[in-house]
C-alpha cells in the first residue's frame, strides 16, 4: 500500500505515454507526501463503462500512520487532483479509504 485505482471510461482512455506519466507521477505523490516505501507502491488504470457522475474515479487505498493526518490527505488529494487534471484533462472524484496495520493481510 497504497494503492492508487483510477477507473477511466474505456472509449476515453489516454494513450500509454500519457498514462506512463500519470503512473510516475502517482509514485512520486505517494513516495513522497505519503512517505511509501516505493516497492509498496501500485497505480492501476481500469478501463470501465461510465454511467452516471464523475468521468474518472479514483480510489486510494493506504494504511493509516500517525503522521498521515486529515491535513497531510488533503494535500495528497489535492496534488493528485492536479496531476490527474493535467494528464487526463478530467475532474476525477477522488476518494481515499486508510486502514489499520493489523486489519491488512497481504501477500506478495
Amino acid at each position: 500500500m497504497p494503492n492508487i485505482t483510477l477507473y477511466i471510461p474505456q472509449d476515453g482512455m489516454p494513450p500509454d505515454d500519457t498514462l506512463a506519466t500519470l503512473t510516475e507521477r502517482c509514485t512520486l505523490l505517494c513516495t513522497d507526501i505519503l512517505q511509501a516505501a516505493l516497492m509498496n507502491v501500485h497505480v492501476i488504470f481500469v478501463a470501465v463503462r461510465h454511467g452516471r457522475g464523475h468521468l474518472a474515479f479514483v480510489e486510494i487505498q493506504y494504511r493509516l500512520e500517525p503522521f498521515r493526518t486529515a491535513a497531510l490527505m488533503d494535500q495528497f488529494m489535492e496534488e493528485l487532483d492536479v496531476a490527474i487534471g493535467d494528464s487526463l484533462h478530467l475532474t476525477a472524484r477522488i476518494r481515499c479509504f486508510g486502514y489499520e496495520a493489523t486489519s491488512i493481510h497481504a501477500r506478495n
